[in-house]
């Protein structure tokens, strides 16, 4: 007699990442998130093992193994985008069937860079669809006319079905695929609104398939959530070739480009641009933003060279030292962390008697520039100690490290990097920790100056001639030499 059918058991989803389970459970066990595992249907019979329950759905056809050395490069040629800064964060440019997730905060310039990339493209002779489910045909115009990006072989829909999307691909054969944004986009076949966890992951996919098949390179605008990370199932991030993050202030023109994930390039790479009413502009060399005009050195300003991904960045650190009108003085920071900038004071106050306990304090970066790393906290200490002392630091000086709670300066990777964007930009001193600088090539034109401890730090980088310290020391020798004459009778000029 034979068996009847065993019936088919439901199978549990993550919403948040796509991990699947037998049974429910009220964590997930990829991405430890709590009541995210739902039910997403019947489990499937087929497996890996044999027996009855094998699927018997045919599959694609096998193509055979090869050695890897041959294995054609020609399809992975890559492709300017005509926007060299954005060529830089992926690797040296576009690669054909390649899937681009660009996500960022609402308003930070997503749709404007795409754009500017859909026109240059358009020039190169390469025919460019761009897709909208946000916003209308005509505002995009408006937009495209408004930054110069009206081209003839930049194609226009404004469309929010996949099947549509699939037929403007169809029927136009493009050479770019811009999608914006890919929450926006809805496919009759899977229930639910437009932007929910199945949606988005049989859209991507769909477009994903389109691209291999294809050849086409695409790129999807993806939402953010109020924490920062992409919007959407975690799959989504996992099934594209590249995740590049869209990072700026909303007031500030300085916008910021890197990599996540990048299956054909390295993430090291961090592209700038300018972000203004003509359009968005790349920066090739962005000091122009991060340093205030260079005039003569003013007390409470600092610059130190920052490394972001490979690239090397100068940071002017400002800091300002008032009396407070309360019992409780501030602290506010722009760029800097706090509890770093809470950490120096400390140290400053321990270590070479810098009191700020009664005086708020407040700390900025000039251009919108954030600084993470502790190899700033040399320049952040010396920008407080001179802003509380009205001593400025000497002229063309730059300073590099991180400070210990001891007050010892600790070696900073990259230094060598760092001092040759320093004597680029035209800085003559450099003030580094003392260990690690053994074997250290100095660029030419700037001198080093090794310190120890901050101490050190801080009387090799003030300007001693403007030291109010010393200026008064001076000064009671000047008097008491006048003094002396007048008691001698001799003439008190010249």
């Amino acid at each position: 007699m034979a068996k009847a059918p065993a019936k088919a058991r439901p199978a549990w989803s993550c919403s948040e990442c796509g991990w699947t389970t037998a049974k429910w459970v009220g964590r997930c066990g990829e991405c430890q998130a709590w009541g995210t595992v739902v039910e997403s249907g019947p489990a499937s019979g087929g497996g890996l093992s044999g027996g009855a329950g094998r699927s018997t759905t045919p599959t694609a056809p096998r193509l055979a193994a090869r050695p890897i050395g041959e294995v054609e490069l020609a399809l992975v040629a890559r492709r300017s985008t005509g926007v060299s800064e954005l060529d830089r964060v992926l690797g040296g440019g576009i690669v054909p069937g390649a899937v681009i997730l660009l996500a960022g905060e609402p308003g930070v310039g997503k749709s404007t860079l795409l754009l500017d990339v859909a026109a240059r493209s358009a020039d190169a002779g390469t025919r460019v669809l761009y897709v909208t489910g946000e916003e209308s045909a005509a505002q995009v115009r408006l937009r495209a006319q408004r930054i110069g990006a009206v081209r003839p072989d930049l194609l226009l829909a404004a469309e929010g079905d996949l099947g549509s999307l699939l037929g403007h691909v169809a029927d136009t054969d493009p050479g770019l695929l811009v999608v914006d944004s890919v929450q926006t986009i809805a496919s009759a076949q899977v229930e639910g609104s437009a932007g929910g966890v199945a949606q988005v992951r049989e859209v991507a996919a769909a477009i994903i398939a389109t691209a291999k098949e294809r050849h086409l390179p695409v790129v999807l605008v993806g939402h953010v959530t109020k924490d920062g990370g992409i919007a959407g199932p975690r799959v989504l991030e996992h099934l594209v070739d590249v995740v590049c993050q869209f990072e700026g202030e909303r007031h500030s023109r300085l916008r910021l480009v890197r990599a996540v994930k990048n299956r054909y390039g390295p993430t090291d790479e961090v592209g700038c641009f300018d972000l203004s009413d003509a359009g968005i502009v790349g920066l090739t060399d962005p000091s122009g933003l991060f340093l205030s005009e260079r005039g003569a050195p003013e007390p409470g300003t600092c610059v130190t060279i920052a490394l972001d991904g490979a690239r090397s960045m100068p940071v002017e650190i400002q800091a300002l030292v008032a009396s407070s009108a309360t019992p409780h003085p501030r602290r506010a920071t722009s760029g800097v962390d706090g509890a770093r900038v809470s950490m120096v004071l400390a140290v400053l106050e321990s270590r070479l008697g810098v009191r700020t306990g009664g005086q708020d304090v407040y700390v900025s970066t000039v251009g919108g520039a954030r600084v993470q790393e502790t190899a700033s906290d040399v320049a952040l200490a010396l920008a407080l100690a001179s802003a509380t002392t009205g001593t400025p630091l000497r002229e063309g000086v730059v300073a590099v490290g991180e400070v210990s709670l001891t007050g010892q300066l600790r070696p900073t990777a990259g230094l060598e990097r760092r001092l040759a964007e320093a004597a680029r930009l035209g800085f003559t001193a450099a003030i580094v920790p003392a260990s690690g600088a053994d074997g250290l090539r100095v660029p030419a034109g700037m001198t080093v100056h090794r310190a120890g401890d901050l101490g050190e730090a801080w009387r090799r980088g003030k300007d001693t001639l403007r030291d109010p310290a010393f200026t008064a020391v001076v000064e009671e020798e000047l008097e008491r030499a006048r003094s002396q004459r007048i008691a001698a009778g001799l003439p008190t000029q010249g």
